[in-house]
């Protein structure tokens, strides 16, 4: 029997079996009003189709869940339909539609060694480490004197990703990102 949880126990990432189909959540949020019961909001992402759909879910509800199981692989190339990956175990390809990694793509760097998911024995989509450090390729020169703090500026990594860093930040510098919130964190 599949394991049931609760929306007491909703993890971000999680992922949950609902009208029939594979649902990851992508962020939820207990909310206790005053005056009637709890509810906890989420954000889901439907594995069969990448939509985002917003779903409000009474507290104590529960779902299936559905188990999940994250492989070691190596990510090779991007022929521009599919992104080809290599288990580093059995030397096998894989290749996923690049529409499913498209958001992770562009802080991917070929040869480099990533989690891909599998949702019922189905190689689903990529989880990006927490960081990674990327070179800064192109962004405007920072001004000497110039640290007035938050203030920013866009920069271009080697991958083709855009964030923005802050002013001190210069070309060829390694910064530390958040890809999953498109974010700067530190110098690297």
């Amino acid at each position: 029997m599949a394991e049931v949880v609760s929306t007491n126990q909703f993890k971000n990432g999680m992922h949950i079996e609902l009208e029939g189909q594979t649902w990851r959540i992508v962020e939820f949020q207990h909310v206790k009003p005053g005056k009637g019961g709890a509810f906890v909001r989420t954000k889901l992402k439907s594995l069969s189709s990448g939509s985002v759909v917003d779903k409000t879910f009474r507290a104590g509800e529960k779902f299936e869940r559905i188990r999940t199981e994250n492989r070691n692989m190596q990510y090779l190339y991007d022929d521009g339909a599919d992104v080809i990956f290599m288990d580093e175990d059995t030397f096998e390809q894989l290749s996923l539609p690049r529409a499913s990694v498209e958001d992770a793509l562009e802080f991917m760097q070929a040869s480099e060694t990533y989690q891909v998911l599998f949702v019922g024995g189905d190689a689903t989509g990529i989880d990006l480490p927490a960081s990674v450090v990327l070179e800064v390729t192109e962004t405007e020169p920072g001004v000497k004197g110039d640290t007035v703090s938050n203030v920013t500026k866009p920069a271009t990594l080697e991958t083709g990703a855009v964030v923005q860093v802050p002013l001190f930040v210069n070309i060829g510098d390694k910064v530390k990102v958040d890809p999953r919130e498109k974010r700067y964190i530190s110098r690297a």
